[in-house]
């Protein structure tokens, strides 16, 4: 046998690397050892696996899923770099989305004063909307409903324009564990045998909605916004009869941060 190859032992402790850890990496075809002993099993590993062993060691420091690191291992040269800078990019955008939801529970809990949102009721008539849906998660969510408005807004152009405001509706939870689905909605004012496909009939509802500003649609300022409409329909025994949905009334990229953009809403029965 070579002299390169190592025990696992000795790779382990060279690697940075557990046995236990090299034995699940090798059933996930992550880091194969070079040789296995048919007659008792003993795994063998070349030096050569060192480099991969420490650089696998290293991104599991990062916490990144055994899947991407694949990723990385396969990708050649710089590639396998823009790989990590994109993982990392996704790491901090959580972090500060974290750190802003751990300060407003912490002022939550301190009992500091919460902005004052005042809640609305109107009627809403019957519309026949273009729409889009997908299950999104958290980091996906934004592009999403960026890149479905603007296909769905060059649809309703062909169909003279909208006839009224853009909205998302969660049918879902969308966080770290949950999906939704989302789906992104905007009305025409054409008959819905004319609309197309993906075109829907929105029922006529009642909302209870609350009016905010450009800044306040960030995470977790919205949470407010949706836990001051819910209050009020609990307070008054009212109950739910549809998704929540974020009401998009304004050009949002346009708009100046204290500009009112959006309103969240809830249909309700009365």
């Amino acid at each position: 046998m070579p002299d390169r190859l190592l025990t696992i032992g000795a790779f382990a402790r060279r690697s940075r690397l557990s046995a236990k850890a090299l034995r699940l990496y090798d059933r996930l075809g992550l880091l194969p050892p070079a040789h296995v002993d048919d007659a008792n099993g003993y795994r063998r590993y070349d030096e050569s696996q060192l480099a991969d062993a420490r650089l696998i060691a290293l991104l599991r420091r990062l916490d990144m899923p055994l899947a991407e690191i694949a990723e990385v291992l396969a990708a050649p040269g710089p590639a396998g770099a823009r790989l990590l800078a994109g993982y990392w990019a996704q790491v901090e955008t959580r972090i500060a989305h974290q750190r802003e939801l751990a300060a407003y529970l912490r002022r939550r809990m301190d009992g500091e004063p919460v902005p004052d949102f005042t809640v609305h009721v109107r009627d809403v008539p019957e519309q026949v909307v273009l729409t889009e849906q997908r299950r999104v998660r958290v980091p996906e969510l934004v592009d999403f409903i960026g890149s479905a408005s603007e296909r769905l807004y060059r649809h309703a152009e062909k169909l003279g324009g909208p006839a009224g405001p853009s909205f998302v509706i969660y049918h879902g939870q969308v966080d770290e564990d949950s999906d939704g689905p989302v789906e992104i909605c905007l009305p025409v004012g054409v008959p819905l045998a004319e609309a197309g496909p993906g075109a829907r009939l929105e029922p006529a509802r009642v909302e209870a909605y609350t009016r905010i500003r450009k800044a306040q649609t960030a995470f977790p300022q919205i949470l407010g916004a949706y836990e001051a409409v819910e209050r009020w329909l609990d307070e008054r025994g009212h109950e739910m009869t549809a998704s929540p949905r974020e009401v998009y009334f304004t050009d949002f990229a346009a708009a100046a941060a204290d500009n009112d953009a959006c309103d969240v809403a809830f249909p309700f029965a009365t």
